[in-house]
C-alpha cells in the first residue's frame, strides 16, 4: 500500500549566505592550522551550527609551500597510498610532499579532520589551496583569516 504523501527527505543549504575567507598558511603550524580550516568549513564558527546541516563556508589557503611541521615530522610522517596491484604501496615522506606538492599536504590534513561521511565530502569541495600567494578567486572578496 502506497503512503498517501512521500516522504521528502531535505536538507538545508544556505548557498547564498556562504562566506569566503583567505588564510594565509606561511610560517603556521600544519595541525594547527588545518584544525581550525576544518573548522570553517564545517561552519561551526556560526551561531546556527548544527552537525546534520550544511552552514559551512568556503576556504581559500595561500602560501601553502610554506607551511612548518614541528619536530621531526617532515623526515618520519609518512604519506601512503595504495595502486591496487601486489607490490603498489608507495610511500613519501612530508618534505617530499612538500616540495612537489605542498598544497596536497594541507588538503590531506584538513580531509582527515572532517567527517567521514557525505557532509564531508561536501566541506572539502569548498576548500581550496594554491602553493603561491595569488588566487583566482578575488571576485568573491574573501575576508582575510588570522589564526
Amino acid at each position: 500500500m502506497a503512503r498517501p504523501f512521500p516522504i521528502q527527505r531535505t536538507s538545508i543549504v544556505r548557498e547564498a549566505g556562504k562566506k569566503w575567507f583567505v588564510v594565509d598558511a606561511s610560517g603556521k603550524v600544519l595541525g594547527r592550522l588545518a584544525s581550525q580550516i576544518a573548522k570553517y568549513l564545517m561552519g561551526k564558527n556560526e551561531p546556527t551550527f548544527f552537525p546534520g546541516v550544511d552552514n559551512g563556508n568556503y576556504v581559500v589557503v595561500i602560501n601553502a609551500d610554506k607551511v612548518l611541521l614541528t619536530g621531526k615530522k617532515l623526515d618520519k610522517k609518512m604519506y601512503y597510498h595504495y595502486s591496487g596491484y601486489p607490490g603498489g604501496l608507495k610511500q613519501l615522506t612530508a618534505r617530499k610532499l612538500l616540495e612537489k606538492h605542498p598544497e596536497r599536504l594541507i588538503y590531506l590534513a584538513v580531509k582527515r579532520m572532517l567527517p567521514k561521511a557525505a557532509l564531508g565530502t561536501k566541506y572539502l569541495k569548498r576548500l581550496k589551496v594554491y602553493a603561491s600567494d595569488s588566487h583566482p578567486h578575488e571576485a568573491q572578496k574573501p575576508q582575510p583569516l588570522e589564526f
